[in-house]
């Protein structure tokens, strides 16, 4: 499947980093449950689940994977989400799409599940939670890959589904051991970030994060938003804060992660073309730049191509793109000991790496 981005990593790179970015350790931050399945992984499903209407045959999904707009790519990725009917498809997405991760070099990723969905389409939400905690235990002692989790609210569908989410990350009864975070996603145009503030307000009380997407395809009144009334502390992509120069300001004083995912905004058509992605501006303004591969298969990318992307964007060298590596290790919500220990890997990595040259 091609990358709408660049068609060879050379191109992407275009300094030779290619091999080092593939070696690199690393942590990911935004990238999406379903949307990780590989074409392997969605040709399995679809032949459990015949009476979909997603392609059996992996060459057949790069065209299934190409999206118009913003809705059409939900369109397409709600179809994949229906081929999870059962705790097996459960298991099988998530421990496949760690061992996909591990061949990354991601030491730690923090995979966004909208359980919603699956919940509401007839798993057990206690089944459902041990299916993903059976997943994530294999994972970390089968690929090395340490994996938590964030459940968000699939804004479009409304209360309902806020109050659902909720209670599936509140409720002690049913909450993962693994859940450290609450977002929300979904369109965001006529879907307002205030509304989801008490729902907010229950998942910060019982501990978890604030990561929700804003920005993405509204402006930068949408991140503000996501700050005031969802106390955000990190952004989903945040792609049009750049139009503000005051929110550029708050975003880099207060050190708040933009969660970046270049070749997915050129996929839905956030942005128009890769050069105009406002990476550039967010990076030369001193925000905090994570990089992500967001709904990986799907856009024909992984996360090392989106390093190199980043890369080549920002004319980095070998220390700069460990900068960025270290950027998400730093965000995320990993505890202090597991943050040195991989911070110390890339170090180390680097070093290596540069005796050798």
């Amino acid at each position: 499947m091609g990358n709408p981005v660049f068609d060879t990593f050379d191109e992407v790179s275009g300094r030779g980093l290619e091999s080092f970015i593939s070696g690199l350790p690393k942590a990911e931050l935004h990238v999406h449950h379903v949307g990780s399945a590989s074409p392997r992984i969605v040709s399995e499903l679809a032949s459990r689940h015949a009476d979909s209407r997603v392609p059996r045959d992996p060459q057949a999904l790069a065209e299934y994977f190409t999206f118009t707009d913003f809705a059409h790519f939900v369109e397409v990725y709600l179809s994949v989400v229906d081929l999870i009917r059962t705790p097996e498809d459960v298991r099988l997405l998530t421990y496949e799409v760690a061992r996909d991760l591990g061949r990354q070099q991601v030491r730690y990723a923090e995979l966004t599940i909208t359980p919603f969905f699956s919940v509401e389409g007839g798993i057990n939400d206690i089944e459902f939670m041990k299916a993903i905690e059976d997943a994530r235990v294999s994972a970390e002692s089968d690929f090395g890959v340490v994996l938590r989790w964030c459940f968000d609210i699939p804004g479009q569908i409304g209360m309902h589904a806020a109050e659902e989410t909720t209670r599936l990350a509140t409720d002690d009864r049913v909450r993962p051991a693994g859940l450290v975070s609450f977002g929300l996603g979904g369109p965001e145009i006529g879907v307002s970030r205030p509304q989801f503030k008490p729902f907010f307000d229950r998942a910060l009380a019982a501990g978890l994060h604030s990561v929700p997407h804003a920005g993405e395809t509204t402006g930068p009144e949408t991140v503000w938003d996501a700050l005031r009334s969802l106390r955000a502390e990190r952004i989903g992509h945040g792609t049009n804060a750049f139009r503000d120069p005051a929110l550029m300001t708050y975003l880099a004083e207060h050190r708040v992660p933009l969660e970046v995912c270049p070749t997915s905004n050129i996929a839905t058509r956030a942005v128009g073309s890769i050069n105009e992605h406002p990476i550039k501006e967010f990076y030369r303004a001193g925000l905090v730049v994570t990089i992500n591969s967001d709904d990986p298969p799907m856009f024909g990318t992984d996360l090392n191509r989106e390093y190199a992307v980043s890369a080549r964007l920002l004319d980095l060298d070998e220390q700069g793109v460990a900068t960025l590596a270290k950027n998400a290790v730093e965000a995320s919500f990993l505890d202090r000991p597991g943050k040195e220990r991989i911070v110390a890997e890339i170090d180390e990595y680097l070093t290596a790496w540069l005796a050798g040259k």
